[in-house]
Formats: C-alpha cells, structure tokens, sequence
C-alpha cells in the first residue's frame, strides 16, 4: 500500500544626506556624516518595508499535525506495509512550531465528518485490541485531521477548527509575524483499507468544500485572512492581479493566515470549487489553478531536483507562489539524500516544507539531516525574486 506522502525613498534621502554633507564645514563633518549614515539606514528600512510577500522565502512543516502512533499500531501497520517505517516521524505542536521552530508554512490533510463521529474507532486499533478513542471532538460535526483515516490516525489536534485555533491563538499573540500560509490536502479513505472493514469517508462535494470555508471564517476575520479577493484587482483576472499588480507587500501582509489546496489541475475539486466563481470571488482558498487561468497563483512543484529547480525558478520569476520539499520521510534520512535541501532553497520556492526542521528529529534514525533556512531565520530574502538589495535575515519586528 502506497500512503500519502516570504527606492525611489533611498535615493532622496541619500541625495539630502549628500547636499547636507556639501554644504557642511570641517567642523561639522562628523555629526553630518552621522546623520548621513542614519537617513541611509532610515532609507533602507523604508525601502526593505516594500518587499513582496512572493520576494522572500519560509519554511514550511510537511504534514505538520502528524504523530506517529504506539509500538503496538506500528507493527501492525508494518505488517500491512512494509514500507509503514515513511510514517514514523512526530512533529511538536503547531503553536510550538510557529514559536520555537520558525515554520510559516503549514500542511493539514482533511476528511470530511458532516455528522461526526465517522472516525472514532480506527480499523488499526482493533486489530490491536484497543477500543475508541475517546477525544470528545471525534463526536462532533465538522472537518477532521489525519493522515490515512483507520491507518495513521494520530494528531496534534484532532479537527479543522482546533488546529486553526492553535494558529490564532499564536498569532495574535504575535501580530507582526510573517503571513502562515496553510496548505489543505483534501483526502478520502484507501479503498483498500475500506475493503478490510474500514470507514468510507464522505466526498467532497459541494456542501462539504463550503463547509472549508465557513470553518476558517469561524476562526480567521476578514482582517486575518489574506483571501483571492485581496490580491484581485478590477478588470482583471486573479492570475493577471498577481501577475502584473504583484502579491502584497510583507508589512501589508504581517499577522495573516493565507490557504490553499493541495489538489490542483484540473480535478473534480477545483472545478467545484470555482464552480461559478472562476476568480474565487468570495472563497477563503486558493486553489492551484493551471498557469494560464483565471485562478492560476499558486501551485507545487515538489521534487527541486533537476529540470524541477529551474521550473521553479521560472515561475518564481513569474510571480507566482511555489511550494517544493526539501526531503521527504524517510528516504532522506535513511538514504543519505540530504542535498536536496540546498537545492530546495535555491530553486527560490517561496515555501520549502520539511519533515526535519529542527537538530535532533532525525537522530532516532542515525542522521543529523536538519532543513532550516540559513541561520536558522523564520524569513529571508528570496534567493530568485527578491532586490539586489535585500539579502539575508527578514525581521518580523
């Protein structure tokens, strides 16, 4: 079984710093070269505020809910799968995350539940003679987060609605942090597993993908929620608002959440979910449309390596929104594939995703492999879209 797997100003201030400097005598030259040099550093932190949301780059937790399961559930998986080792990885708590470990970039895997309740006794936990899990959310209406539904349960918040309030809570304790990009991955149950007497998620059909978006306006505002009708400007298409308008600046989009699908192409999901809304009007998501239509902002492309890093480039260049990997579990650490990250990071995907994103995660498997942005930062200067001038740390403030 196969699982799924971030001047014109500058050059006024330094030309009255210049005509100061001129006009100045002997005796002053040293309070004007002061001043001078305090203009040029207010002009470049003014400058350094215009900096795109598209020109710098962050890291992103790949699947940043999962915990792996117990001793027990884990050789029953690998019984099922010889390869059920690629699911033994743990994040910290996303608010954790976010705080301690400089991730801007989320991932949750959704299922549906519109009367609750579908997803309390994986089919993995009979089979090892346990019974239910007992966490009252399980009971209640509303999107669900895991991994494998009756295969890989196991999450740092159980629903759509906690995980999101974990964001919140961590956000507005922090205002100034760069905009949290989540990326949704919209999932349905293995036939296989249903075969062996697991549940059937519901599809994704028209009521549930509005419920995506009444559960995020539930927690984010108007205000917080950095949606395609931001960035979308009269006349114009959302592709050629982002294309030729360009994405926000970093300060305008400083204390937002941002979403998008992971499916994308031409799928059943983004049709309806465009369903008479070719631009997204009124939708919370971003969606991955096709470069060329309408919705086309964001997409993925997530191997780096080869032809893959000058794609990249290119839509970078463009002015479109890229996710790429710079590893994936467990292959990376077991392999010794760990140039992927550098890779990764120069190919200017504005979220590059891991599932190592700090020192230690993966010594349990005899590497030291860690994906951080240099210096550990939470956002720097893009290596591809990014000014000549802004190189290096972007601070959140």
């Amino acid at each position: 079984m196969r699982i799924s797997s971030k001047l014109t100003a500058g050059l006024a201030s330094a030309a009255v710093a210049a005509a100061g400097l001129a006009g100045a005598s002997l005796g002053s030259s040293g309070a004007n070269e002061g001043q001078a040099s305090a203009d040029n550093a207010a002009a470049k932190q003014q400058t350094r505020s215009g900096i795109r949301m598209n020109q710098v780059q962050t890291l992103g937790a790949h699947n940043s809910y999962h915990r792996e399961l117990g001793a027990a559930e884990k050789q029953a998986q690998q019984a099922q799968d010889p390869g059920a080792i690629n699911l033994w990885y743990s994040h910290a708590s996303i608010p954790q995350q976010l705080q301690s470990q400089n991730i801007r970039a989320l991932e949750l895997d959704l299922f549906p539940d519109p009367a609750g309740g579908l997803y309390t006794y994986p089919l993995i936990r009979k089979l090892t003679g346990q019974g239910p899990l007992t966490d009252p959310v399980l009971a209640q209406p509303g999107i669900k987060v895991m991994h494998v539904v009756d295969f890989d349960y196991n999450t740092t918040c159980r629903s759509f609605v906690l995980c999101l309030q974990q964001v919140k809570t961590w956000s507005d304790q922090y205002p100034d942090h760069a905009p949290v990009v989540i990326q949704l991955e919209l999932k349905q149950s293995d036939p296989r597993i249903v075969a062996a007497g697991g549940v059937k998620a519901p599809p994704w059909d028209a009521t549930n993908l509005n419920g995506i978006d009444t559960e995020i306006r539930s927690v984010f505002g108007e205000r917080q929620l950095l949606s395609p009708d931001d960035l979308r400007k009269p006349g114009l298409t959302l592709e050629q608002s982002v294309l030729k308008k360009g994405w926000p600046t970093l300060d305008q989009a400083r204390g937002k959440v941002m979403f998008y699908f992971d499916n994308g192409g031409e799928g059943e999901i983004r049709d309806l979910y465009r369903t008479g809304k070719p631009n997204l009007e009124g939708r919370a998501v971003f969606t991955r449309g096709p470069e060329g239509q309408p919705d086309a902002a964001v997409t993925m492309v997530n191997d780096p390596r080869g032809a893959n890093q000058a794609e990249i480039q290119r839509l970078v260049r463009k002015g479109y929104m890229v996710r790429t990997r710079s590893d994936e579990p467990m292959s990376t650490v077991l392999n010794g594939e760990t140039s992927r990250v550098g890779i990764a990071l120069e190919s200017g995907a504005q979220w590059v995703t891991t599932d190592f994103p700090v020192a230690g995660m993966a010594s349990r498997y005899d590497s030291d492999f860690v994906a951080q942005l240099p210096g550990g930062v939470a956002v720097r200067c893009n290596p591809v879209s990014s000014p000549a001038w802004c190189r290096g740390n972007v601070s959140e403030r």
